[in-house]
Order: structure tokens, then sequence, then C-alpha cells
């Protein structure tokens, strides 16, 4: 596990999956770019991209204060079927590596910075013939936009006709509403959260709308240093040197990418450490301007 430290308020990663993907695979992901663009992005090299393949992760950040214990994204989960083989009815010890860290009972609060597939599949697990929440004596935060968008979502009866064309993506969002959010709802777990709320003490929210409608990242602040996650507003480093460079995932690609960039203005050359929600192992890093663009310089915790 890598673990980081901001002032007193202490991060700590814990892996779902991990692994050294094709470079195809950041094709897929990445539609504007191209082998020989991406290629030519050296500092990438061989930290996360190396012999073709690049280094991807599903991870949850567990970020400690003097006050609280909360969890910034949930991955995927167990035993949920989904229509991508990946993702489907997965089985990983991911639980009890959690707990190694904390109990799940001490958990006070989590935190989604969206809420797709791969963020919020461990708010729930299967107990008693249903799910219910994993962290039972947690608030889980949500921004209401974004909470109120998947909602209407899962709630159209036409919602799986209407985006089979597009693949697993969108048709699984009816599954996870309905096993990952809903029972939260029903257990009366929700806190709502807006963009630049500070949520406890040391934990705020930075406004990075364009993946989804109400994307977040999160700030981490103490005693003069700072960290920042931030979510899927970046899927890999190499968008740190191509902002312009949208996920196809992206709802809205010119507001992902101007976000992007205001979040690179905002934070190249800063002591900020930047932790990436998807960013293989180093997971975290300082940016630096580098030209007309931008570097990420890998830290390791």
């Amino acid at each position: 596990m890598e673990q980081w430290n901001v002032g007193d308020i202490s991060i700590t990663k814990v892996e779902e999956t991990e692994s050294w993907a094709p470079l195809e695979f950041l094709l897929r992901v990445l539609p504007a770019s191209t082998v020989e663009e991406i290629e030519r992005i050296e500092w990438l090299k061989p930290t996360y991209l190396n012999d073709g393949k690049v280094n991807v992760l599903v991870h949850s950040l567990l970020v400690e204060t003097p006050t609280h214990r909360v969890v910034v994204d949930t991955g995927l989960g167990n035993g949920k079927k989904r229509l991508a083989p990946v993702f489907d009815d997965l089985d990983t010890d991911f639980l009890e590596r959690f707990e190694k860290v904390w109990r799940r009972e001490e958990v006070d609060g989590v935190l989604s910075t969206h809420l797709h597939i791969d963020h919020v599949g461990w708010n729930t697990m299967f107990e008693d013939g249903r799910w219910r929440p994993t962290f039972p004596n947690a608030r889980y935060h949500f921004v209401r936009e974004e909470y109120a968008h998947w909602k209407a979502f899962a709630e159209d009866p036409r919602a799986r006709e209407a985006y089979t064309e597009y693949g697993y993506t969108m048709v699984d969002a009816v599954a996870v509403f309905e096993d990952s959010l809903k029972p939260i709802e029903d257990a009366g777990l929700i806190t709502w959260v807006e963009p630049g709320q500070v949520v406890v003490p040391g934990i705020s929210l930075i406004a990075t709308a364009g993946h989804t409608p109400g994307h977040v990242s999160v700030l981490v602040e103490d005693g003069g240093e700072s960290a920042v996650i931030t979510g899927d507003l970046f899927h890999c480093q190499a968008q740190i040197a191509r902002p312009d460079w949208s996920a196809e995932m992206d709802s809205d690609t010119e507001a992902a990418t101007r976000a992007r960039r205001d979040f690179l203005a905002r934070f190249a050359d800063s002591p900020t450490l930047v932790l990436g929600t998807h960013f293989g192992t180093p997971t975290a890093g300082r940016v630096v301007r580098d030209g007309e663009t931008y570097k990420l310089v890998p830290e390791r915790g």
C-alpha cells in the first residue's frame, strides 16, 4: 500500500485491481490519441508506459484526518452483475485488505468524485439476500446534481434501449444505481454536498464537471500542505501532457478539457501532491510545466 501525509492527515491507497494493459486500451479510452503521439511523451517511460503497455488501476483512497475517516471512491465491488466481463461478478480480497487499515464500521464518511461503475461498487455488499451499505456508520457524500442525473437515467424506462448502441457503460448505469446507490438512499445515509464545499475539516471539493455533470476533485489540506485527488478528470497520466485528449466516457468533452486545463494551471509548479484515481503505481506526483504543456514527476508513497 502506498501512503502519503498531508500535515496531520494521512492518505492510504487500497488497490482493487491493477494491471499493465496493452496500449490499445489507452487508445480506446482516449480516441483522439494515436500510438505515435502517446509514445512521444517521453516522461511516461518507463514508469507509466513500458514495452507497449500502460499501468492502470482501480483503487480507494482512505483519508484519515484528526477527526474523520473518509473513503474517497469505492471501486467496483464484489458479486455485481455487469455486462463488461472485466467488471462482472468480481471476487477479490479488497475488503480484507481494506480492513487491515480500518474496520469498515470505523468509516464515518464515503465521498464520491462521481457515480460511475468503478467508483461506487463497494458502497454496498450483498448480505442477507439484499444489497446493504458496506460502511454502516458512514455518511455517503454525494453531489446532488450528480446523483439526480443518474437517478433520472435509471428511472427512465427507455434507458437501456436508448443507450445500448453506446455499449455497456451507460447500460450498466441502471444496475449501478440499483445495487450501489439506491440502497444508500433507502438507508437514509446520504449527505448532499456541492462543489466548493468543505466536507469535513481538511477535505473540500473542487468543481471539475465534464466527465460527468457533477464531477468533483477532492482537495486535502492541513498544516500548510496539500494534495488533490483527481477522480476521472484525468484517466491517465498522458492527459497531463495532452489535456485536449478527452476520454470517450466524458459526457461533455469541452467542459472536461476546460476543467483539465484549469486544474493544471492551478497546480503546476506548486507543492500540491496530485493523486490520480486511475494512475498506476506510483499513483502520486507533482505537476510541473514542460515547455508549452505539463508533465508529472512521480513521487512514491
